[in-house]
């Protein structure tokens, strides 16, 4: 092994995507397609081969990066079925999801404590809020102007075929009044409905289930993801008994923080032997703070503090301002106020999108957020500091490539990290 030298020939890595329903293999055609990409622009060879693995879903990368060949195992964490049942809802049970996640965000402190922090996250927080709201003030809207037509357009028609008065009249009155409400009912449920079958495009639904999926225990973790990533942990475990040169391990999004709770059990139960494999760890676009400033969120909180300051790993957190759905250059550890004062982690870099694609490339993406947010594991046009590719199967491991760039070791002062150090 050539840990010690900071040299790759064969690496393990371990994807831990964010809350997303897609099957796994759209990571393995991403990889695919945008490692293409990416050796193209960059001028090496990479490619991909399918691989069956009853644990997880697997495939292997081979590539020749600086003229050194270097074999690699991806591995990726698979909940996306979790997700998909936390997303079965129907339109009013998803209104009452909504009410239920903003009054603990709101009651527990916790909207509060994130509005102190970077305005693109708050935003995207809000967003489904608003976004939702304003999808039901213009259905019943709608729904109530088309209902009062009928209403008025009946009565008119009532009045001008003869008598307003007597039994018969204030009958079909009510008849209209009923009716008015039924059409206000229909439109209204039409809208609503139409609305959700383009959530693919304005995402309020899906990011109403994502945060509701966090906020539904306080910051614990839900009991059926508990048991993936107790499963993945020993897969973990296992490549670093085996004769490799780095076990990497990739959180992505809400990712990052399942990821962080997974090494720090690792670390506590010595899992991590001292003269294996390079431990590492790249976070990606982590909104880590959504959860642990949650009031139940104290192993996260524990994990976070631990990992920062163990020397068995490096840790890599990479993000970019332009990723308006994450909190980005903020370090995770310090925002928490869990930081040590044996703080180590995570070295904290930007992945600079404004710099690192093009003019033209940014122009094109720059308001398709949900993409944005999923760059890291995309082709740069001009990459800088930061290759997704270079990481996950180049030649040198997450420590040498960032040797020499060290994290500030002192802790970040704040309100916030105030509040959740009492709540640790």
């Amino acid at each position: 092994m050539n840990a010690q030298t900071g040299q790759v020939r064969t690496r393990r890595v371990f994807h831990i995507p964010g809350y997303d329903p897609f099957p796994p293999r759209r990571y393995r055609e991403l990889y695919r397609s945008e490692g293409a990409a990416q050796a193209k622009i960059s001028g090496y060879d990479i490619a991909i081969k399918a691989q069956t693995s009853d644990a997880s879903f697997r495939w292997t990368v081979g590539a020749r990066i600086e003229g050194q060949p270097v074999t690699s195992q991806v591995d990726v964490l698979v909940w996306s079925d979790i997700v998909r049942d936390s997303m079965a809802h129907a339109i009013p049970a998803t209104y009452l999801q909504l009410v239920q996640t903003a009054w603990t965000y709101i009651s527990t402190g916790t909207l509060r404590r994130l509005m102190w922090m970077r305005k693109g996250p708050v935003i995207a927080a809000l967003y489904p809020v608003v976004m939702l709201l304003t999808q039901l003030v213009l259905a019943v809207g709608i729904g109530s102007w088309l209902g009062g037509v009928v209403e008025t357009g009946g009565q008119g028609a009532l009045a001008w075929a003869g008598s307003t008065e007597g039994v018969v009249f204030t009958g079909l009155a009510w008849g209209l009044w009923a009716l008015s409400w039924v059409v206000m009912g229909v439109v209204a449920v039409a809208i609503l409905r139409w609305f959700r079958a383009r959530d693919s495009k304005l995402f309020a639904y899906y990011l109403m289930h994502d945060y509701a999926y966090s906020a539904q225990l306080q910051g614990q973790t839900p009991p059926a993801l508990a048991v993936r990533m107790r499963e993945f942990q020993t897969l973990i475990a296992a490549a670093l008994q085996e004769d490799v040169d780095e076990v990497l391990v990739v959180g992505h999004s809400s990712g990052a923080h399942l990821a962080v709770s997974i090494l720090a059990e690792m670390l506590r139960a010595g899992q991590v032997p001292g003269n294996g494999p390079a431990l590492a760890f790249l976070s990606l676009g982590q909104v880590v703070p959504m959860v642990s400033f949650l009031p139940q969120a104290h192993e996260l909180r524990r994990d976070l503090a631990d990992l920062s300051a163990s020397d068995a790993l490096t840790w890599v957190d990479v993000s970019a301002p332009g990723d308006g759905c994450c909190f980005a250059l903020c370090d995770p550890v310090a925002v928490s106020g869990v930081a040590p004062d044996n703080k180590r982690w995570p070295l904290v870099i930007s992945a600079a999108f404004t710099q690192s694609l093009t003019p033209a490339r940014w122009k094109a993406l720059r308001w398709r957020f949900f993409r944005l947010h999923f760059q890291y594991l995309c082709a740069f046009d001009r990459p800088k500091d930061y290759d997704y590719f270079q990481i996950t199967a180049g030649p040198l491991t997450l420590a040498a490539r960032y040797a020499g760039r060290k994290p500030s070791a002192s802790r970040i002062d704040s309100p916030v990290s105030r509040y959740t150090s009492k709540v640790r």
